[in-house]
This record gives C-alpha cells, structure tokens and sequence, in this order.
C-alpha cells in the first residue's frame, strides 16, 4: 500500500542543514541543494496562506426583494439655494448668491411590489452630490396605487436612459387583472418645469 508522509517545513528545513553539512564528491559543501531545499520550505510556509478558509458568499442584500422593477432616466436642473438671501449673518452678497452652483439629478421610478401582489410605483428625484447620489425627494405614484396595478415593466424613453431635455418621459407597463394577456401602457411625464402627468397611453 502506497504510504503518504507528511512533510512540513520544518521537516524541510531540518533536511536543508543536513545537506548543508554534507561534503560532496569533492570534498566541497554543498550550495546548491540547500537553496533548493530552502525553496520547497518557503512554499510550505506559504500554503496555509494561498489555501486559507474558503471564500465565503457576500450575503449583502443590494436591495429588498419585493422591489420589482427600477428605472433611472430623466434630468433635473436647479440653481443655488436663494434661501441664504434671508440670512442675517451672510456675508455674500447677492451677486455672488446668484453664482451659486447648480444643483442637478435625474429621476427614478421605483416598482414595490404589495403583500396582495399588486405593486406601488414611486417617483425619486436623485442629486448629484459630490459624495454620491442622493435622494432629495420620494413620492407614491397614487394614480397607480389606485387601480392596484401589477407592473409588468417599466422603460425610459431611450435605450440608453439619457434624456435630451429636462424632464423625464418613461413608460409603464402594467395589467390591472393579473390573468390579462396583455398589458396596458401607461406614460410619466414630467416637464421642464417640474410637473407630473400620469396617464394611459393612447394610439
């Protein structure tokens, strides 16, 4: 029967001095066998660190699981806050208040589907902030919450998500009897000045 060793790096080391002491046919010591035996240990010391645990599944849950559809598309321009205008201790003066930097986003719809099955749509207005995006705004889409719809898709206005104008434009697909065969489509519209238009698509 075939018998496996265990050889450690201790084992391999102690080898390497044994070799080391050993004189060869020429009466000189050996260098060579050592380094090698050497290499062979430093592997071992390395093993437990390549082997290591196994890699473990990131359980980070990225988003509940009753969201059932998102979509981002749209985008939103606003100037500088002029509230400071009304600050006492603001040292700016209004010019300067009217070089305020911008605030821009885009929208987002968000799909949530209900414990009875059907699905709530919410509208998010996102900023681009400088640490990351950030919701300033979320609302229930109550036109939709009303008829107790089930979405079935929900699309931007182009493939590529990107608005050429302020505003958002997005399609919703939904049926409002889950046995229908086909969906109904309906539209989202925001303007340029901010308003929101929810209404069924008609050819």
């Amino acid at each position: 029967m075939l018998q496996i060793r265990h050889f450690s790096a201790a084992s391999a080391l102690s080898l390497d001095r044994k070799m080391a002491s050993q004189p060869t046919a020429d009466g000189r010591f050996s260098r060579a066998a050592p380094l090698f035996i050497r290499g062979i240990a430093a592997c071992f010391l390395m093993l437990p660190l390549i082997t290591g645990a196994p890699a473990q599944a990131d359980d980070t849950v990225l988003m509940p699981a009753n969201i059932i559809f998102v979509m981002s598309t749209g985008y939103w321009e606003e100037s500088g806050d002029p509230l400071n205008v009304l600050d006492p201790n603001a040292t700016k003066s209004t010019e300067n208040q009217s070089n305020a930097p911008a605030q821009r986003g885009y929208y987002k719809l968000v799909a949530v589907r209900q414990p009875e099955g059907n699905a709530h749509v919410f509208l998010q207005q996102i900023a681009l902030d400088a640490s990351g995006p950030k919701v300033i705004s979320s609302a229930e889409l109550e036109e939709f919450s009303s008829m107790k719809v089930y979405v079935t898709d929900i699309r931007p206005e182009t493939s590529d998500g990107v608005a050429r104008q302020p505003g958002l434009f997005a399609t919703v697909y939904l049926k409002t009897d889950p046995t229908a065969t086909e969906s109904e489509t309906w539209t989202v519209l925001i303007d340029d000045i901010g308003d929101i238009k929810v209404e069924r698509e008609t050819n």
